[in-house]
């Protein structure tokens, strides 16, 4: 490979580390070629950037980020390595349960999670589970703006269920303070 393209792959990479805030490294060497592209599509439909990369481009790339120490990830570098960038969190991780989850025990099922960066934090290869299961920005959003609204629908349903009496309460009293 010439020079030149691997500085073009590099400050490829350089720009996909910057504008994916979530990267899993992934191993899918022995998948055929039918179920690499049936994950690719998955990929492509769930807003998942694939790439397949050389460790020491990746390296030299991650290297280049200024603000950010990749190091953590240096030592899952080895073998075959291709890189789910994301911008839900936890989109790859869900994608890698659900390709493994037809493998029996005991085989070793791929796509096989080497390593992640998610929520500016370095998970390992055992952490899959708790990465699957781990909720996007927007969803703990929502669920704060729920919990956040179920206090004033309680006091609203309360004033709709009892509004006659409601009502009832509030005129008497202005009655009684007009008299």
């Amino acid at each position: 490979m010439k020079k030149e393209d691997k500085s073009n792959i590099i400050s490829e990479l350089t720009e996909y580390l910057k504008q994916y805030p979530h990267m899993y490294l992934t191993d899918i060497e022995a998948l055929n070629a039918e179920k690499t592209s049936k994950l690719r599509r998955e990929c492509f439909k769930q807003d998942v950037k694939l790439v397949v990369v050389k460790n020491t481009l990746l390296r030299k790339a991650m290297d280049s980020i200024e603000g950010t120490d990749y190091s953590e990830l240096f030592s899952v570098l080895k073998g075959n390595t291709a890189i789910m960038f994301a911008n839900v969190a936890n989109t790859p991780a869900r994608l890698i349960k659900e390709f493994t989850k037809d493998v029996k025990k005991g085989e070793e099922g791929k796509p096989k999670l080497k390593g992640a960066y998610v929520q500016e934090c370095f998970y390992k290869a055992t952490d899959l589970e708790a990465l699957a299961t781990i909720k996007s920005k927007e969803e703990l959003v929502g669920d704060i703006i729920m919990l956040l609204q179920s206090p004033a629908k309680n006091v609203i349903s309360a004033l709709q269920a009892n509004s006659g009496q409601l009502i009832h309460g509030i005129l008497k009293t202005l009655e009684e303070r007009t008299a």
